[in-house]
């Protein structure tokens, strides 16, 4: 008898603690809060005298490769378990202020973050044919408004400096800067033909803006989401497949200038594996 209403007597206690776990309004059953505390790597410093070696190079991560979809997905606006894709992390900082943006890649020409949403978002202008039922035309000219939408962004393009620091013997590399890019269609005869790529702008990589905004911002790389990379680690650990466009060069010009078709793919896997090459020169066995 005596134990019977010990028992009773926990159980009393029990049920509030459990009805008021259950109505907190958390959407998920423990608070997530790790990402947004999340600070920036720290890069050692480096002297100029240190590095005996550098090359620029200019690469693009295509969306389309399978390896890369982590890039793309998910396409709903508001992203999934709190997760966007890579285009609207960078473009809803560029609407908030978060982020410096410049118009070249060697970020000298700043662009105002709010002009140029204003201008990207700038609505435009369609005629109407309207037909009534005697067959009267009439046109109308209508207002269509332009929202950013992250299916168009199936490119961004990287400037990195490759270097060599004397004092480590060994090859490094920094992305300095990351563009976005826009797919461009014309419409022909009710077909869109595919025109070119347009940069939108350009993203200082090593601003304690963006480094932040990287940090504390997950990918969708895996099935565990409670285990998600940011993506700075993705990007100072190279989890991504891309192709070598251009080399800092005393033309100044990039591969597709003097190359074409599967040449021009061979001279970017030749670059790629001269960049190896000088990593494993430097010793001797």
């Amino acid at each position: 008898m005596r134990f019977r209403l010990c028992l009773l007597l926990i159980l009393s206690f029990a049920v509030p603690v459990v009805a008021q776990t259950i109505e907190t309004e958390l959407p998920h059953f423990y608070k997530r809060h790790t990402a947004n505390e999340r600070e920036a790597y720290v890069f050692p410093f480096l002297r100029e005298s240190d590095v005996v070696w550098e090359q620029m190079v200019w690469r693009t991560v295509d969306f389309r490769e399978k390896f890369n979809h982590f890039f793309y997905f998910p396409t709903e606006r508001k992203g999934v378990e709190g997760r966007r894709n890579f285009a609207y992390v960078i473009w809803d900082a560029v609407v908030a202020g978060e982020i410096p943006i410049y118009e070249d890649d060697e970020m000298k020409i700043p662009l105002d973050n709010a002009m140029f949403v204003d201008q990207f978002t700038k609505a435009d202008t369609i005629i109407l044919e309207i037909v009534d039922d005697d067959e009267n035309y009439e046109y109308k000219t209508v207002l269509v408004p332009k929202e950013f939408n992250s299916e168009e962004m199936l490119q961004i393009r990287l400037k990195e400096s490759w270097y060599i620091d004397k004092q480590v013997t060994e090859q490094g590399v920094r992305i300095l800067g990351l563009c976005l890019t826009k797919e461009l269609f014309k419409d022909h005869d009710g077909d869109l033909d595919y025109i070119g790529t347009a940069e939108m702008f350009w993203v200082p990589m090593l601003s304690p803006q963006v480094r932040r905004l990287m940090v504390r911002n997950e990918a969708t790389w895996q099935q565990n989401i409670a285990d998600q990379p940011s993506w700075e680690y993705i990007f100072i650990n190279r989890m991504f497949n891309s192709y070598v466009t251009r080399i800092s060069n005393r033309f100044n010009r990039s591969i597709l200038d003097y190359l074409t078709g599967t040449e021009a793919i061979w001279e970017s896997e030749r670059i790629e594996a001269e960049l190896f090459d000088i990593s494993q020169d430097m010793w001797e066995y």
